[in-house]
């Protein structure tokens, strides 16, 4: 694209003079542990986004999911462990996390524009004894992501509002191509569309955990 016309913000100063400064409540609501409050959220947090960048700088963002109550294991006021199901086997937020160990996670409950907000410096755990608290529907994990809790805060829920994320009747599944026509133009184009419709159908979710 041509980019003679762009106007950019280089430096923290112009950007605080083009949206101004954030009100004391918002600049200082940043705390160190989790508190209770907290821990109701994460225990009703079915979704997680795990945001991660290596050493060069190159980022990724992993969503994470299990049930309610599963997703997130609280040790203590400032460690947290969350699961690792099976998967595409990419690593890539793994990988960086070998590589540079800060992270940050935005957790989700259904229904509510608010969301909490973590960030800290993560271990891969291939064995613990709190892996046994993590098993969901018989598997046991074979490594969780350890947390060491540096900043937790909440953010409001003004993108969700305008957004509509959580309002049904604005959703429109149907104007995206389907999982199956994705996977046959971009992954998997030696596989036939009968074969990727069976793989994406109803019994996919047969599998998440095996």
């Amino acid at each position: 694209m041509d980019t003679t016309d762009l106007v950019e913000i280089t430096d923290a100063g112009q950007l605080t003079e083009l949206l101004g400064e954030p009100l004391p409540r918002v600049r200082d609501k940043v705390r160190p542990q989790l508190c209770d409050l907290d821990r109701q959220w994460l225990a009703q947090s079915p979704f997680c986004l795990v945001a991660t960048a290596d050493a060069d700088g190159n980022c990724d963002v992993s969503p994470k999911g299990d049930p309610a109550g599963d997703l997130t294991l609280v040790l203590d006021d400032t460690t947290l462990a969350i699961a690792e199901r099976p998967g595409n086997r990419r690593m890539d937020g793994f990988h960086n996390i070998l590589s540079n160990p800060h992270v940050g996670l935005v957790f989700l409950v259904p229904g509510r524009g608010d969301t909490l907000r973590v960030n800290g410096r993560a271990r891969l755990v291939r064995e613990a004894p709190f892996l046994d608290r993590m098993t969901v529907k018989g598997h046991r994990p074979l490594l969780a992501l350890l947390v060491e809790v540096e900043e937790v805060f909440y953010h409001c829920s003004k993108a969700f509002l305008r957004s509509d994320l959580w309002k049904p009747e604005t959703w429109q599944p149907e104007k995206t191509p389907p999982r199956a026509r994705i996977a046959k133009a971009l992954e998997r184009p030696e596989d036939s569309m009968e074969e990727l419709e069976r793989y994406y159908g109803p019994r996919y979710a047969d599998h998440l955990y095996g």
